[in-house]
């Protein structure tokens, strides 16, 4: 169940952002091997005034993604280099302007299905990949 926060700069159009987050959400379920049913992603276009990235271009996007605790570094690593990948292909945005950070709390720390402690729930699919 991430999270997914991706920020850019206002200006692109609508094919843009679906692309970007269509890449993003690709990776997740490639990388990390969550369900493909499982989306959860905001985008976020910020006024150039608001929004400074030195040394990078237009095109430049922070991804912030909160998932439960428990991916290796080799999983985590698939997903960086995933995420790259397709948002170099389509929509086409350089991998030096992608920055992406992860947060994951631990399980007892997510109140989802009611309220309920993700630790005491079966989530549907394996987070120890």
């Amino acid at each position: 169940m991430p999270l997914v926060k991706v920020e850019i700069e206002k200006g692109f159009d609508a094919s843009y952002r679906k692309a970007v987050l269509d890449g993003i959400h690709d990776a997740l379920v490639e990388a990390i091997r969550i369900p493909d049913h499982d989306r959860r992603q905001r985008l976020y276009e910020l006024d150039p005034e608001f929004f400074e990235h030195t040394g990078r271009g237009k095109r430049y996007t922070i991804i912030e993604i909160t998932l439960f605790k428990g991916r290796s570094l080799a999983a985590r690593k698939a997903l960086f280099a995933a995420i790259v990948r397709n948002l170099e292909v389509n929509p086409g945005i350089p991998g030096n302007d992608i920055t992406i950070i992860l947060h994951e709390p631990p399980l007892e720390n997510w109140g989802i299905r009611g309220g309920k402690p993700a630790s005491e729930l079966d989530l549907g699919f394996d987070i120890f990949v």
